[in-house]
């Protein structure tokens, strides 16, 4: 039995990951995982909503477990594991949905980004924030790392969780929402959030020529002396006294800045690309640190699971 505090979180499988991501949840995966019980998964359920190529999913989901190593995170420390491989998780998310109401997830910013878009929405994607509780409250979750854009899920996972207790009696923890308040929102190189969508990203294993080229095209304000949206990127990176004297001291040479924040991106990067590339040289090993983790998991999460069966009515068979 565990005596830390449990931290659960995951990333979806849906390409290569940008300094965005890193700074807004990764990075967190790192610095905590010798402090908490940390369980990290690839979360190829969720994907599901939107990608449905298995050669793309399963290229995808591997390619995040590389993704996890290079940034560091220690197979002795950290559970890797496939979301796909704990079917625990979906059977809750059933219970939940029975409890929760079609208003109530229907005020999720998921769900109202997709309709004032017009998309054809699917049930997955409705449901969604049933599934990511789901996810967190088998665990019994301490604190779950996430970027701002996700506080949402983790105040529905406390209402679920509160709303199950209710119902059923005590079961289900209520969990933290852990978010680095200084990196809220990463820009990307038009000045907007750093999305995918909107092709504004710094892959976060660039290569040596994907960082001057990225870096060269961050758009800038003729009008001040500071080019804020390449010394936002920078402060990601750099300690604040280092960078203002460099700002001071380069003030109004937008190009020098840019080279200066090159560099530094590529001190920065090129450690964890060349991790990365280890790990993707022997992807047998990667697999079973894996595979090891969902079988780990899945035996983890069956107490919670039988008693919350019980609590429902269910007839357990072990």
């Amino acid at each position: 039995m565990t005596t830390k505090k449990i931290l659960v979180s995951g990333v979806k499988p849906t390409g290569r990951p940008h300094i965005g991501n890193y700074f807004g949840a990764m990075k967190q995966f790192v610095d905590l995982q010798g402090e908490y019980d940390t369980r990290i998964f690839v979360a190829n359920l969720h994907t599901l909503t939107g990608l449905q190529d298995a050669k793309e999913m399963k290229r995808n989901s591997i390619d995040v477990v590389l993704d996890y190593l290079g940034i560091g995170l220690d197979p002795e420390k950290v559970t890797l594991y496939f979301q796909s491989d704990i079917p625990h998780v979906t059977e809750l998310a059933w219970i939940f949905e029975c409890l929760t109401t079609m208003p109530y997830l229907m005020r999720a910013h998921a769900f109202k980004d997709a309709e004032a878009k017009n998309k054809d929405i699917n049930v997955g994607t409705f449901n969604y924030p049933m599934l990511m509780a789901a996810d967190i409250l088998v665990h019994d979750a301490d604190v779950v790392p996430v970027g701002k854009d996700q506080k949402q899920h983790i105040e529905i996972a406390r209402d679920t969780a509160e709303k199950f207790n209710r119902t059923f009696g005590d079961t289900f923890k209520l969990p933290e929402a852990l978010i680095i308040e200084s990196v809220e929102t990463v820009p990307g190189t038009d000045g907007q959030k750093m999305s995918k969508s909107y092709g504004n990203t710094i892959p976060l294993f660039a290569t040596d020529e994907e960082i001057e080229r990225a870096v060269m095209g961050i758009v800038t304000d003729s009008g001040s002396d500071i080019p804020q949206n390449v010394y936002a990127i920078h402060a990601l990176i750099k300690d604040k006294a280092s960078l203002d004297a460099l700002y001071e001291e380069k003030k109004g040479k937008y190009k020098d800045l840019k080279e200066a924040l090159i560099l530094d991106l590529k001190a920065f990067i090129g450690p964890m690309r060349e991790r990365r590339a280890e790990w993707a040289a022997k992807p047998e090993e990667a697999k079973r640190i894996v595979t090891e983790g969902g079988m780990k998991m899945r035996k983890v999460v069956h107490d919670k699971m039988k008693d919350a069966r019980e609590k429902v009515g269910f007839i357990h068979h072990e």
